[in-house]
């Protein structure tokens, strides 16, 4: 199925202002994050205990605190969680186990007579230790997912296609992790998914582009054409393909995100975020990239030739 017939899109020519544009969202999400402190790390990172209660009625943010204030076990972390009777309640790491968490938690909460009655549905504990070895696993799954996809690119293409790759790879992680940090989301283990994911995704992109070129220059290339317009060209032919694929996925991520309850809220909201930053990140950063470092070592080579003739 084409979408689009014989596109013939400038897309190279005005990579310029996409490296503007990127460079203009990247900073964004850096002063996101810096400013906010970092990212909001869920429970399977930083340990701690998680209840998720059911009010019979509806009380707010600040009475649930404040009937949680005399069991003094840190500051605890409250949000709705899915519709206005239910609630996440998560409590730093103390010296004590779930069961007795749970029991002080239920103690306070009946103990207060304006939050009415109510059902805790789910009780998590994780150790200080798991929740650091699960912050080294996420780091190392995603060098190694970075390493892969260098070694694969460079051996089936080049160095340059690989770096390019990894560039637009960072860009859209950056991005995803900066609207993650805008809306006051939490770091979990399925966002650190949804992230695995959309590199997956972008990479695809970039790879299908990247074969279309080595494919068109096996062919015969008109003579006087330039690198960045065979370039342009790759992209322009494979661009139905990465649109349909985008929407496809973005259709998907959306109805998750819409109608996929809480738990698949954050999972659903990096994924809408990384499609349309992997899709524009295979047409405007990997593919550019690509074109000003051959003309770079082009360049190079043309002004070596010379020093060589003149010697």
């Amino acid at each position: 199925m084409e979408l689009f017939h014989n596109p013939n899109w400038n897309f190279i020519g005005r990579r310029k202002w996409a490296y503007l544009t990127s460079a203009v969202f990247t900073l964004l999400s850096l002063v996101s994050l810096v400013a906010g402190g970092g990212l909001r790390y869920d429970i399977d990172f930083t340990g701690g205990t998680l209840l998720q209660v059911r009010f019979q009625g509806t009380p707010g943010i600040g009475q649930i605190r404040d009937g949680l204030a005399q069991i003094k076990l840190g500051d605890s972390i409250i949000q709705r969680f899915g519709d206005e009777h239910e609630y996440i309640i998560r409590l730093p790491l103390k010296e004590v186990g779930s069961e007795e968490v749970a029991r002080r938690v239920q103690g306070a909460l009946t103990g207060d007579p304006s939050l009415g009655k109510f059902e805790i549905r789910r009780v998590e504990f994780v150790g200080p230790q798991v929740g650091r070895d699960l912050q080294l696993q996420a780091v190392y799954a995603v060098i190694a997912g970075l390493a892969g996809i260098l070694l694969y690119i460079a051996v089936r293409f080049d160095l340059k296609g690989g770096v390019a790759a990894i560039v637009a790879v960072f860009h859209d992680v950056l991005v995803c992790l900066g609207a993650l940090s805008l809306t006051n989301r939490e770091f979990s283990l399925p966002v650190l998914a949804a992230l695995l994911t959309v590199i997956g995704y972008s990479v695809n992109d970039t790879i299908v582009a990247y074969d279309r070129l080595r494919e068109n220059r096996g062919k015969f290339v008109p003579k006087g054409k330039t690198f960045a317009e065979q370039m342009n060209d790759a992209v322009n032919q494979t661009l139905s393909r990465t649109v349909l694929t985008a929407l496809t996925t973005f259709f998907s991520a959306g109805v998750l995100l819409f109608f996929g309850g809480r738990t698949l809220e954050d999972f659903a909201f990096v994924l809408f975020v990384g499609v349309i930053t992997g899709t524009y990140s295979t047409v405007y950063i990997a593919a550019s990239i690509v074109v000003d470092w051959t003309r770079h070592m082009e360049g190079r080579l043309r002004r070596g030739k010379k020093a060589v003739a003149k010697a």
